[in-house]
């Protein structure tokens, strides 16, 4: 491990829990069983963004629900694993699937079943207000909450380290050439 923003511009991919990360950690329940949850939109655009990139992403959650399925499935997610009770394994298939290496992977988690899978990539990270041994296995911690803004806090600062990220200058540029 050597500097962060070193490490961080090596980062390919994201991998995401959903509640605590996406959101605030809420969830209503519909009568029909389904789960409601608020989410994000500059972290929704800005993980959006890193798609168009061509940066690979997964989503592995314990969760479930239609809601939560078309909300990833709308940002283009890679790879979307939902009512996962082993997180490492599906982390390890989804690294083996696009041929990546541990320092090439971004897990943001927020609670203990993000431990084990934080700890075999080269970036764990999480939000302000994860469970604390979480805080302790991360490398970083977003100074945003889970559901307000940490997904939009490490993107934005992995593209930008590796100038991949929006740039007025370049659309001023584009514009001008056109």
């Amino acid at each position: 491990m050597g500097n962060f923003k070193e490490d961080i511009a090596r980062v390919r991919a994201f991998v995401f829990d959903v509640d605590g990360v996406f959101t605030d950690g809420g969830i209503i329940v519909t009568p029909e069983g389904d789960f409601i949850r608020k989410y994000n939109s500059k972290d929704g655009f800005a993980l959006s963004y890193a798609i168009k990139r061509g940066y690979k992403t997964a989503v592995i959650t314990g969760g479930r629900g239609n809601c939560l399925e078309t909300r990833f499935r709308m940002l283009g997610i890679d790879k979307l694993y939902t009512n996962c009770l082993d997180k490492l394994d599906k982390l390890k298939q989804f690294m083996t699937e696009y041929e990546l290496q541990p320092d090439e992977v971004l897990f943001m988690g927020d609670d203990i079943p993000d431990v084990e899978p934080m700890l075999h990539v080269g970036m764990p990270v999480c939000p302000a207000d994860a469970a604390i041994e979480v805080i302790e296995a991360a490398r970083y911690v977003s100074p945003f909450k889970g559901g307000e803004g940490c997904i939009r806090d490490v993107v934005e600062q992995t593209l930008r380290a590796r100038n991949d990220w929006f740039s007025v200058a370049d659309l001023r540029t584009d514009v001008a050439s056109a």
